[in-house]
C-alpha cells in the first residue's frame, strides 16, 4: 500500500482572515486619517481685518502786542525806529533835580491773537543823562498818568536805571483788545548836572505767549 507523504498547506484558517482584513482597513483608515489630517494643518484661514482713521489739521497760532499814548489809538511800534514818543506831563527836556515826570502808555493784544502772553520791559540808554534818572511803572485802571494816580496804580517797576535794566514778567495780557494801562515815572537824581545835554531812553516791551485764549 502506497502511503501519500504529501503535506497539504494549512487552509487559511478562517478567523485569520477577517482579522487580517480588518487589520489593513483600519491601516488604510489611519492612513487616510492621517492624510486627511496633513492636508487640514497645511491649510491657513484667510485674517479678519478692520482699521480706523484719525487726521489732524494744523495752522501756527497767531501772536503780536500793540501800544498807545493815548489809551484808545492802538498799533504796533516793532522796531527802536518806529518808538512810540511817550508824552510827559512836564517837558522832558527841562528836568529838575528829584522832580519826577509821568507819561502814561498802554499795551494790548492784537485782534488776530490767539495766545496770552506775559511781557517784560527792557530799557536802555546810551545817553549822558540817562545816569542821572531811574524810572517806574505802575499798572492802573485807566488811562492817564500823573502824580495822584501814580500813587493810586499798582507797581510793577519801581526806581529802575534807565541806562540798561529789565523788569521781567512784569504784567500779563490775557484777552484780545483788553489793553492794560501803564503810568511811567521818571526821577532824575539829586546830582543831575545842570543843563544836562537832552537823551534818549527806550523802553521795550518784550512779550512771550503763554497759554491758547479760549
Amino acid at each position: 500500500m502506497t502511503i501519500d507523504t504529501t503535506t497539504e498547506a494549512p487552509a487559511a484558517n478562517a478567523a485569520d482572515s477577517p482579522a487580517r482584513g480588518l487589520r489593513s482597513k483600519r491601516a488604510k483608515a489611519i492612513l487616510a486619517g492621517g492624510l486627511v489630517l496633513g492636508v487640514g494643518a497645511a491649510i491657513t484661514l484667510a485674517a479678519w481685518n478692520d482699521s480706523e482713521f484719525a487726521t489732524g489739521v494744523f495752522a501756527g497760532g497767531a501772536f503780536s502786542i500793540e501800544g498807545s499814548t493815548d489809551g484808545t489809538a492802538f498799533t504796533e511800534h516793532p522796531t527802536d525806529a518806529t518808538a512810540a514818543p511817550l508824552t510827559f506831563a512836564v517837558e522832558a527836556d527841562n528836568l529838575a533835580p528829584e522832580e519826577p515826570v509821568y507819561a502814561g502808555f498802554a499795551v494790548q493784544l492784537t485782534a488776530a491773537s490767539t495766545y496770552a502772553a506775559t511781557v517784560d520791559i527792557t530799557a536802555s540808554s546810551a545817553a549822558p543823562i540817562a545816569s542821572s534818572l531811574t524810572y517806574s511803572v505802575v499798572e492802573t485802571d485807566t488811562f492817564g498818568c500823573d502824580a495822584t494816580s501814580f500813587a493810586a496804580g499798582e507797581a510793577l517797576v519801581t526806581d529802575a536805571a534807565t541806562t540798561t535794566s529789565t523788569a521781567a514778567d512784569i504784567f500779563t495780557l490775557g484777552a484780545t483788545t483788553a489793553p492794560v494801562f501803564l503810568c511811567f515815572e521818571v526821577t532824575p537824581a539829586a546830582t543831575l548836572p545842570q543843563a544836562s545835554p537832552s537823551g534818549t531812553v527806550l523802553w521795550e516791551f518784550s512779550a512771550v505767549s503763554t497759554t491758547p485764549l479760549p
